[in-house]
């Protein structure tokens, strides 16, 4: 698959398959209109393309709501769409004035005069152009000007999926990860660099990699206990995770933090970039009277996690 960061960078093809949006977290609803997208270019002989858009439009249109965490960084996005075997993933930046682009003028000039559309797929509910002007019904009367076709999936195709980004974001919203995989199609992760914590998982027997996330947008997942897939050097390993603010060490200006201890592994990895996947959830984040109470219940929790991995 070929990214372009800039729409400019991109030559129209010959029989160009276009598909619109952010398709953020790249979920199941979202791969039925890219399979069919794709499919459709390989069997014509054209090639697929999704035009997607960065920033986030919300994240332009409102720019005092810091409340949007997104489900994937543009790298994640990038790789899903490769697996999916998308041909081309043109990226339009979204500014304000862009924002303010006309139906119109956004299938004469990015459709057709960008990208040269052959074919546009989209869902059912899809609206695009300034306030979100633009329709089906538009875009029925444009196509015999510009000289494309134009194929809306019924609702009945994508509606059985039940599926959006947002009903997404609420489950991870409250640790709710098994119902994410459900949705996404895969197990949700995230990313980030091992640093320095305060080392007491050391002194309690249950090392721990302290992860931070570099990307401010990326949504972690609600406060708790979770079996995951940590992919480490291209090495796939199991673990723990604790996403909290350790209750039990009653430090009032703890923030959250990403803790995983790696099973049956004692190697120095810090600065190191690691992958986490959420697997399952096992329990909410508590307080412990003690850091032997705290101690027992990981050694618990670890038991329970080892014996759902043996499953």
């Amino acid at each position: 698959m070929k990214v372009y960061k800039d729409i400019d960078h991109f030559d129209p093809i010959n029989k160009a398959f276009v598909t619109t949006g952010t398709f953020d977290g790249v979920h199941l609803g979202h791969a039925v209109i890219l399979k069919k997208l794709i499919k459709q270019a390989k069997k014509e002989g054209g090639e697929s393309i999704l035009l997607s858009f960065h920033p986030h439009p919300r994240l332009v249109l409102f720019p005092d709501d810091t409340s949007l965490k997104l489900l994937t960084t543009q790298d994640e996005k990038a790789k899903l769409l490769e697996d999916l075997g998308l041909d081309h993933l043109v990226i339009q930046k979204f500014s304000s004035e862009f924002s303010r682009t006309t139906a119109y003028k956004y299938v004469r000039d990015i459709l057709v005069g960008k990208l040269g559309v052959y074919k546009l797929i989209i869902g059912y509910d899809h609206q695009f152009g300034r306030n979100r002007e633009g329709s089906i019904e538009q875009l029925n009367e444009l196509t015999p000007l510009f000289n494309f076709k134009i194929e809306e999936i019924p609702p009945q195709d994508i509606d059985n999926v039940r599926i959006s980004s947002t009903k997404i974001r609420r489950a991870l919203i409250i640790g709710d990860v098994e119902s994410a995989e459900r949705y996404l199609g895969y197990f949700y992760g995230l990313s980030g660099e091992v640093v320095k914590g305060n080392q007491l998982g050391r002194k309690i027997g249950f090392k721990t990699a302290n992860v931070k996330v570099n990307n401010k947008r990326k949504l972690i997942p609600g406060n708790g206990v979770f079996a995951v897939n940590i992919i480490l050097d291209s090495k796939e390993y199991q673990g723990m995770m604790n996403i909290g603010r350790r209750p039990t060490l009653e430090d009032p200006d703890a923030g959250i933090t990403l803790e995983v201890h790696i099973f049956d592994f004692d190697e120095d990895i810090y600065t190191k970039e690691i992958n986490v996947k959420f697997i399952k959830r096992v329990r909410d984040e508590k307080k412990f009277d003690s850091l032997g109470d705290l101690t027992e219940q990981l050694k618990k929790d670890k038991r329970e996690i080892l014996a759902f991995f043996k499953k």
